[in-house]
């Protein structure tokens, strides 16, 4: 009788050890880019409060682990095959390609790859601004560090995403939002095609979406343009028409979400 207690643990145990070992390994994804995609939670600014000295600036990484859901996932199964992704968000303010991989934050991304792992990346928005040589980096360059990030993600085995920069809210002509990253949206979109690398037009699916809600609306609901004495952070008010508040941080990572499910790892 023993004998058969043992055979049915030892077989109780065979099952468990199989169907925990079938299970998909989660799946990490990075988002290495610019303010307009980083969490200004946690420790973006250490030792001081979010709720205090931030909100409601709200970048669309900030929102998107809760678009990777397990019910939301099989949506993407052309692009990866799992039951759970945590999205692990490296964007930071100010950064451009260049400045991102100089400061090692691309370094630590890299050392801790793995098979499988997607990475998103979005600059442009700091790569352009010639007023600020700090940041500054010309189309070569920006094609030139977009290669690199891409390459060494396959390097790893991982899976490289190319974002266009996201839209700001400027220039509208004719009822509509056009394009203000001038080259740099076309370099993304050059480079993509050139590493046959997975792409999401980010600047596109904005413009064209913001366009659709209309300027009223996103000026007011989208982007950072507050009136004083709202919130604590920004008691003067604010006039920003680049970074986003909560609902505009969400209708972004939506447009994210949305294009990752067209995507298909050949």
């Amino acid at each position: 009788m023993r004998n058969w207690k043992n055979l049915t643990a030892i077989i109780l145990v065979t099952i468990c050890c199989v169907a925990f070992s079938s299970q998909e390994k989660p799946v990490r994804l990075y988002l290495i880019g610019d303010s307009t995609m980083a969490d200004y939670t946690g420790d973006y600014d250490p030792g001081k409060d979010y709720m205090e000295t931030r909100y409601p600036l709200t970048g669309w990484g900030q929102v998107f682990q809760q678009f990777m859901v397990s019910d939301s996932l099989p949506q993407l199964e052309k692009l990866v095959k799992t039951d759970s992704i945590f999205v692990d968000n490296r964007a930071r303010g100010g950064r451009s390609t260049r400045t991102f991989f100089q400061e090692g934050r691309w370094r630590s991304v890299y050392e801790n790859l793995k098979p499988g792992d997607l990475v998103l990346m979005q600059f442009g928005h700091n790569d352009a601004a010639e007023n600020k040589p700090e940041r500054y980096v010309d189309i070569e360059g920006y094609k030139e560090f977009l290669r690199l990030y891409v390459q060494q993600t396959r390097d790893k085995n991982a899976i490289p995403v190319i974002l266009t920069p996201v839209a700001r809210n400027y220039p509208w002509e004719n009822a509509r939002l056009e394009n203000v990253h001038g080259e740099y949206y076309q370099a993304a979109r050059d480079v993509a095609a050139e590493m046959q690398v997975l792409m999401i037009d980010l600047n596109r699916l904005s413009m064209d979406y913001f366009s659709e809600k209309g300027r009223d609306y996103v000026t007011a609901n989208y982007f950072m343009n507050l009136p004083a004495e709202k919130y604590t952070a920004y008691p003067e008010g604010l006039s920003d028409n680049t970074h986003f508040q909560p609902e505009g941080a969400k209708a972004v990572a939506q447009l994210v979400f949305n294009a990752m499910k067209n995507l298909e790892v050949n």
